[in-house]
């Protein structure tokens, strides 16, 4: 492994993915397989003033034997420490940088009814601490690096090492660190998505209506204040940060119920080690009203069926064909990533700073302003070589945005 080369990764999360301030506590949690990494990435953060950092590891294996063996109603508890652990850090303006490296078949052998009992409960014990991050009011970044478990799912048919190299220069090429000056091939590319951005935001598309062949036949009402954002975003006060890293999307909140057709998936997602592919969702004034998948259909169910507003989505986000992760034709089995190949939607949650103003509105009011809420957020692919998107205006005038799979204008 380039040595050189993470280096420079770590500076890059540390320097543009939390831009962190002097004075300001690093809040790492990280498998313990990436160990090395992230102290890499908290000598940095220390080199740029950072008053402390603090790291949260996790074991995907104790957390699998959890899962097998734990009694059964510890799934519907949430430790006190913990929910402080983060709500004390997030309330003292911390920045939280999140390594997501877990082997992907993980818990593909686990009662998903646990993990739904468990993610409801973690998502309302920290509800405070979720909502500041997709409020940008921390700043946050997600990251990966490789795991032996990750990269020989990804690459099954060379030996561990070399699946792991692969896996390191897939990285290092999507995450442009293979460049001389990772850090001016980030602003730029951030230039380069602020020209889709300013597309979008200017013509205040009231619907999108979306199309390719494999039947994927959708319109998406867009609520009246709907900001497009894209590569970094900014806190209250005005600090810049990229959340994922890498990023290729400019992305959006549907109007809740404003939501009708068909979308195929062009992906497979990666669900807690459950593979679900080949599916298809039925939409109608914003619900979910049917859905099929020749893979992996109780798990899509469970996704959806998890809370109301799991029933509806929270993001339309658009990738261009032609973007390096989708040229590089690897799936990931990694969101992260996979996300960043492919247009996609997100089955739940909103970003409430995707309305003017709405990182400031109460629940109630964002409800108004048709932003859907759920503990869920989940991403699936739906972008195709033949994806054609056309936007209508307030005037009903239209409006190409994508052809042939890549913005038009």
């Amino acid at each position: 492994m380039d040595n050189k080369n993470l280096e420079k990764y770590a500076h890059l999360l540390i320097k543009m993915g939390l831009n962190i301030q002097k004075g300001q506590t690093l809040v790492v949690r990280a498998p313990i397989e990436c160990a090395e990494f992230a102290r890499l990435c908290a000598k940095n953060a220390y080199e740029e003033g950072a008053r402390e950092v603090i790291m949260y590891w996790q074991d995907d294996l104790s957390l699998k034997m959890k899962y097998l063996y734990a009694d059964d109603e510890i799934f519907d508890e949430y430790p006190d420490w913990l929910r402080e652990f983060y709500l004390s850090h997030a309330r003292k303006n911390a920045a939280f940088l999140s390594i997501a490296a877990s082997d992907p078949e993980l818990l593909k052998d686990i009662d998903p009814k646990k993990l739904v009992r468990q993610h409801k409960v973690s998502s309302q014990a920290i509800k405070e601490y979720r909502d500041r991050l997709m409020s940008n009011k921390n700043v946050w970044c997600i990251a990966s690096i490789p795991t032996v478990s990750w990269a020989t799912k990804v690459f099954p048919d060379v030996s561990e090492n070399e699946s792991v190299e692969l896996l390191w220069d897939a990285i290092f090429k999507a995450m442009r660190v293979d460049k001389e000056d990772p850090i001016k091939a980030w602003e730029d590319h951030k230039n380069n998505l602020k020209k889709s951005m300013e597309f979008l935001n200017t013509s205040k598309f009231k619907s999108l209506k979306i199309k390719n062949s494999l039947g994927t036949d959708l319109e998406i009402e867009l609520p009246e204040g709907h900001i497009w954002v894209g590569g970094s975003e900014f806190t209250p006060e005005g600090i810049e940060f990229i959340a994922n890293m890498p990023t290729e999307e400019v992305f959006t909140l549907p109007k809740k119920t404003g939501v009708n057709g068909i979308v195929y998936s062009t992906k497979p997602l990666n669900q807690n080690g459950k593979l679900i592919d080949e599916f298809s969702i039925t939409f109608k004034d914003g619900a979910i009203v049917d859905f099929t998948a020749k893979k992996g259909y109780e798990t899509l169910k469970e996704i959806v069926e998890t809370d109301e507003g799991s029933k509806y989505l929270g993001e339309v986000a658009l990738v261009p064909y032609d973007s390096p992760i989708s040229k590089s034709n690897i799936l990931f089995y990694n969101t992260l990533y996979d996300e960043n190949a492919s247009c996609h939607l997100a089955i739940g949650r909103a970003y409430p700073s995707c309305l003017k103003n709405g990182e400031n509105m109460t629940e109630e009011e964002l409800d108004k302003h048709g932003v859907n809420q759920s503990i869920n957020h989940v991403d699936f692919m739906f972008g195709t070589k033949d994806l054609q998107i056309i936007g209508i205006t307030q005037d009903g005038k239209e409006i190409k945005v994508f052809e042939n799979g890549n913005f038009s204008y």
